[in-house]
């Protein structure tokens, strides 16, 4: 069915798909590819706040706890009598506990690309890379055709405005258990370096307290003639 829409659009000079690859077809669906853009929120403050182009093959990792979106390779011309359904596939994607939470369908006569966005419910990062098969596209036809076209006009990547809410520094569980190691860290080495002060402060003290001692008994022995000379006598009597 699809196919056979493909080749009919082809020759119309309005191909469902840019790009199309016979293999790309399944039983009911066809898959769809990873493209250049891509925008991942960031988990910390050094992380990227903007849309990064990717070359061919080049991978991006979506950390556990953030979200993304991701433009696909091709454009899609919608038939006006057929409605599009959008899914993950399984395997690369929902396996790894990456979720769809964007839109599930897409209206007759769209043009564009598709914008999917991707939360990780995953333990651990998920790498993709551009030319990945990760989306698959459904076909149900209508029961007539739809006259009155889309007054919005279709993505052509991905939009400013679906990144401003995610550019700041999105905390997520494993972001923060993160930030709580490293509070934790810092907090052991200031009480290490609080104790390490404290030790010289208290080996300081004795010896400034043994020198007052040695001091005081210096000058006791030097205000008291008699008894030092009682000390050496008593001395002398004790060797003799």
């Amino acid at each position: 069915m699809i196919e056979a829409r493909q080749v009919a659009a082809e020759k119309a000079g309005k191909p469902i798909f840019t790009g199309f690859k016979p293999e790309r077809l399944e039983r009911a669906s066809y898959k769809l590819t990873v493209g250049d853009e891509i925008f991942i929120s960031p988990s910390s403050d050094k992380d990227p706040k903007s849309r990064q182009l990717l070359s061919e093959r080049e991978t991006r990792a979506i950390p556990p706890g953030q979200f993304a979106f991701l433009c696909t390779e091709e454009r899609v011309n919608i038939p006006d009598d057929a409605i599009a359904f959008l899914s993950l596939r399984s395997k690369p994607t929902k396996f790894r506990g990456l979720v769809n939470v964007s839109g599930f369908y897409v209206e007759p006569l769209y043009q564009g690309n598709l914008v999917f966005a991707v939360y990780n419910a995953g333990p651990a990062s998920i790498h993709v890379a551009r030319g990945d098969e990760w989306f698959e596209i459904f076909f149900a036809s209508l029961a007539g055709k739809v006259s009155e076209g889309r007054e919005k006009p279709g993505f052509s990547g991905i939009p400013t405005e679906l990144i401003t809410p995610l550019s700041h520094e999105f905390l997520s569980l494993p972001g923060l258990d993160s930030k709580i190691e490293k509070a934790r860290d810092d907090l052991e080495h200031r009480i290490q370096g609080i104790e390490r002060e404290h030790g010289i402060l208290r080996w300081s003290l004795g010896l400034i307290i043994a020198a007052l001692i040695a001091v005081g008994v210096k000058s006791c022995t030097a205000s008291d003639p008699h008894a030092a000379v009682t000390t050496g006598l008593a001395h002398n009597s004790e060797a003799q």
